[in-house]
């Protein structure tokens, strides 16, 4: 199965290419759009019991798709990234002939990564609704220029209850997604732990938090808030939430598996595709020989620290 941007479908020649490589190694193709995301708590058609592999043709986004089609299967997803940064996809377009020659041969590895469940108990319900997220789980305000007024709780202790326009409920997945835009740290893929990250909170105390796969995030929208919620999984399934909705997130008992033809490790990916500056901007200001310093007088007001102001390319 070959899943697609929208953007791509237009063009056709990409696709095409995909298409035509896949058969002539041997593959039954299905192209599959999968832009429209289900409501939140439903389910997205999911692949067919004979499906051997989901090859993505996009970015990061395409691939959070992708996933809502294999989610409870054991149909892993190949990421071919024709987006920005693709940090979950495998190869780049130019590297397609290899790769299909790879998957045909089954010649490629799984990475299994954990999922996050959510359970939102609504006001006045007896059961909750499920969703689940590869990436991330975001609780937002509902309203511009209110907050909503949130309680944190962590195995039903109380940690901390403050306004914010939000917090993020991240997988180590998307730990290097939304999370860390929003100040949270990376965790590697083979930690079981969730982060929780506020945004903008209105306290002394609002910073991330990561518990450990047997722990549970439990976050209040309390009756008094200003605003009301907003709940979005993978950027995807949504709805409101009422003053008074109970949010639970916990590790998910399912997994979601990524195909991987090289055995790049976690942490070099993360300098490749962040283009991290590892040499430091001290190496890049130093000159090639420096000369001595010889404590001569200097005039005006220029820094004595060579470099001083360059800025991090971090």
């Amino acid at each position: 199965m070959v899943v697609t941007h929208t953007r791509l479908r237009e063009n056709g020649t990409v696709i095409e290419e995909a298409v035509d490589q896949l058969k002539a190694a041997g593959f039954v193709v299905s192209i599959v759009d999968n832009s429209e995301a289900p409501e939140f708590g439903g389910r997205a058609p999911v692949v067919d019991d004979d499906t051997e592999i989901v090859v993505v043709l996009g970015g990061d986004g395409t691939i959070l798709r992708a996933a809502e089609l294999v989610h409870c299967t054991n149909v892993p997803i190949l990421g071919v990234n024709l987006g920005h940064v693709g940090f979950l996809a495998e190869f780049e377009s130019f590297q397609m002939a290899e790769a299909i020659r790879r998957v045909a041969e089954h010649d490629y590895s799984l990475d299994d990564r954990m999922i996050a469940h959510v359970d939102v108990w609504l006001p006045g319900s007896d059961s909750p609704l499920h969703d689940w997220a590869l990436n991330d789980i975001t609780l937002e305000r509902d309203e511009q220029g209110r907050m909503v007024e949130v309680s944190i709780r962590i195995d039903d202790v109380e940690m901390s209850s403050f306004g914010c326009d939000g917090v993020i409920v991240s997988t180590p997945t998307g730990s290097t997604a939304y999370a860390f835009s929003a100040g949270g740290p990376i965790i590697w893929p083979n930690v079981q732990a969730l982060q929780l990250v506020p945004l903008a909170a209105h306290a002394l105390f609002a910073r991330p938090v990561v518990i450990g796969a047997g722990s549970t995030f439990t976050v209040d929208v309390l009756e008094d808030s200003a605003s009301e919620g907003w709940i979005c999984c993978d950027g995807r399934r949504q709805r409101s939430l009422p003053r008074g909705t109970r949010v639970e997130v916990r590790t998910s008992r399912d997994i979601l598996s990524l195909a991987r033809l090289s055995g790049v490790p976690f942490t070099q990916r993360l300098v490749s595709k962040f283009d991290l500056p590892v040499a430091g901007w001290r190496e890049h200001a130093r000159p090639a020989s420096a000369p001595p310093l010889t404590g001569v007088a200097v005039s005006g007001h220029a820094s004595a620290c060579p470099g001083e102001g360059a800025g991090s390319d971090a």
